[in-house]
């Protein structure tokens, strides 16, 4: 008889399809991780380390629940173990920093990519990460909470006052330029899109 404490068995069928969804997050588990460490290289590290996390924590997970959510709280939670820092600034792909403009400005006067780089990488942490998974990750604010492990009306009030700093930042010009051309800046992020685009 098996100790009370013993795991089932795995399930073949259910390793199978956990690993085609699993999968099929990279390209966000990837861009996710991107905007919490801002280097391309760490990024991926962070993102195959939450990855192998889900994995061998696979049977924790209830097939049919919402796995972004749950491994993007995976990713949040092994960069915060190895992040004992503050942020430093993000490169999004060309996808979620369009999305993030239509979610913070008027999309008749759009900013530049590489202005809305620099003006997030200004934001306070827990603001931007807010942000970030609104507005350009396209979670709802239920799912944030989820992975930011804080309330709904907190991520509300994040995204709120994230939204409004942003645009001061950007109306003011108040941001500080790295040096990088606004042609640099959009080959980087071309560069990261056409990298995730690759990743099925």
């Amino acid at each position: 008889m098996a100790p009370p404490d013993a795991k089932p068995p795995r399930d073949g069928a259910n390793d199978e399809a956990f690993k085609r969804e699993l999968v099929q997050l990279i390209p966000h588990l990837r861009a996710f991780a991107r905007t919490l460490c801002g280097d391309p290289a760490a990024a991926d590290d962070l993102a195959q380390d939450a990855m192998m996390k889900a994995w061998d924590a696979r049977n924790s997970f209830q097939m049919g629940t919402n796995m972004k959510a749950w491994t993007f709280m995976i990713l949040r939670n092994q960069f915060y173990s190895e992040k004992r820092r503050s942020w430093r600034q993000s490169q999004l792909d060309q996808e979620a920093a369009e999305r993030t403009l239509v979610a913070v400005d008027d999309p008749e006067a759009p900013v530049a990519l590489d202005e809305l780089r620099l003006g997030l990488a200004m934001l306070p942490a827990e603001q931007r990460e807010a942000l970030i998974l609104v507005g350009a990750g396209g979670f709802a604010y239920e799912e944030a909470a989820e992975i930011c492990n804080c309330a709904v009306g907190t991520v509300k009030s994040r995204v709120s006052r994230a939204r409004r700093a942003l645009h001061a930042i950007l109306d003011e010009g108040n941001y500080d330029r790295d040096g990088a051309s606004a042609g640099d800046a959009m080959r980087a992020i071309l560069a990261d899109a056409e990298r995730l685009s690759t990743v099925r």
